[in-house]
């Protein structure tokens, strides 16, 4: 993330803007004292930025290959910030430009340029970048650049992009933006990713109609009626039930919410691309045994089918798995089960009780033990 242009910029517009957001990411940094800001960018989630030349930068990406913003002139680029090791709005920012781009037909797709941009200064490597688009099978789609963290911090800069790290910790805190800027090097529109796996849709849209803006002639979006993107956004509640049919041959339908307490994993088939996946749904298994014994809510695995690659390529590493394990794995389709349950991440757990109530949740993994462990203090607690 290197900007090794310092392009001007017209007026004093952009330069308003950047003091204004860093005063901004100043104050929120000291208020939640626990992160070290770099930057703040503009939350809005749909803003004309017109006047505004797209800062320069020269860096690499995940084939090893220099590349900049000058070279792609002529063409409409579509550039976010992405941490190769995210597991929460960072997927869904890139599953959105896939589909978008998919929505734009192959004609005005080809005017297009998708461009990642790594947050995180801690996985800089050109293989950090390489193994996240191997994950989310977006070879041949974009370009995920990389560069030094004193590189990537000056695009952040230029960009006014907010970016941070927990004290103590690696975890990288940053905003999921998407810039579209035109065929001339100019902003056109930025906007930030929601964190919801239903509106990944409804963010494709959005970004397919932005570009259509700047592209030349008319490009024709899918429709889609106000009312189906207002039902989109609506969530599954914990109290309202559903069922859906596990995958896999021969299983049966297994039905959540209201007086169907489970002990819910949200993952996806692609956390399996570079992990033990099979070994981290297995612990679901030998919780199952333990939560017989004990009339606790038993387990299902929910695959986020929105934050998948295709469903297609999800149904094969997942059914294999299926076929091995005791307990269920269904798909949330649209993503409103995962909403409902206020899924913040992937891996998820969350525990629901019999009266559509969310007891108890966690972030990341955990082992048969501390599973075990973590829910008897839930159910006993509750």
């Amino acid at each position: 993330m290197e900007g090794q242009n310092n392009p001007q910029k017209s007026g004093g517009t952009f330069q308003r803007r950047g003091a204004l957001l860093a005063i901004i990411g100043v104050f929120l940094a000291l208020v939640a004292g626990v992160l070290t800001a770099t930057h703040f960018i503009n939350k809005s989630k749909a803003k004309e930025q017109s006047g505004l030349l797209a800062p320069g930068f020269v860096l690499r990406d995940q084939k090893d290959r220099l590349t900049s913003l000058a070279q792609f002139r002529g063409k409409v680029v579509v550039l976010t910030f992405i941490d190769p090791e995210c597991t929460q709005l960072c997927p869904l920012t890139t599953k959105s430009m896939v589909e978008a781009m998919k929505m734009l037909g192959p004609a005005a797709a080809s005017q297009v340029q998708l461009l990642g941009i790594n947050v995180n200064s801690s996985k800089t490597q050109v293989s950090d970048v390489a193994a996240y688009t191997r994950e989310h099978e977006l070879q041949g789609r974009w370009r995920f650049l990389t560069g030094s963290p004193a590189q990537l911090k000056k695009v952040w800069h230029n960009y006014h992009v907010y970016v941070a790290k927990k004290k103590g910790s690696d975890d990288v805190i940053h905003e999921a933006i998407v810039f579209v800027i035109n065929q001339n090097g100019y902003e056109s529109s930025v906007y930030s990713t929601p964190m919801s796996y239903e509106s990944v849709g409804v963010q494709a849209r959005t970004l397919a109609r932005n570009i259509a803006k700047v592209l030349p002639g008319q490009t024709a979006i899918p429709a889609s009626s106000q009312a189906v993107e207002q039902q989109q956004q609506e969530p599954l509640e914990p109290a309202e039930t559903v069922s859906l049919k596990g995958l896999g041959p021969g299983q049966q339908p297994v039905t959540l919410g209201g007086a169907h307490p489970h002990l819910l994993l949200f993952f996806a088939g692609w956390l399996g691309k570079e992990s033990n996946l099979s070994k981290n749904l297995a612990t679901l298994d030998s919780y199952a045994a333990l939560a017989r014994q004990r009339h606790w809510p038993s387990p299902v695995a929910v695959d986020e089918l929105p934050t998948e690659p295709s469903a297609a390529e999800a149904r094969k590493v997942l059914i294999p798995l299926a076929a091995k394990l005791q307990t269920p794995i269904i798909q949330d389709a649209s993503g409103r089960i995962a909403d409902g349950y206020q899924v913040q991440d992937l891996p998820w757990i969350v525990l629901s009780s019999s009266k559509g109530k969310l007891l108890w949740s966690h972030d990341g993994w955990l082992s048969a033990a501390a599973l075990s462990r973590d829910v008897r203090t839930a159910m006993a607690t509750n």
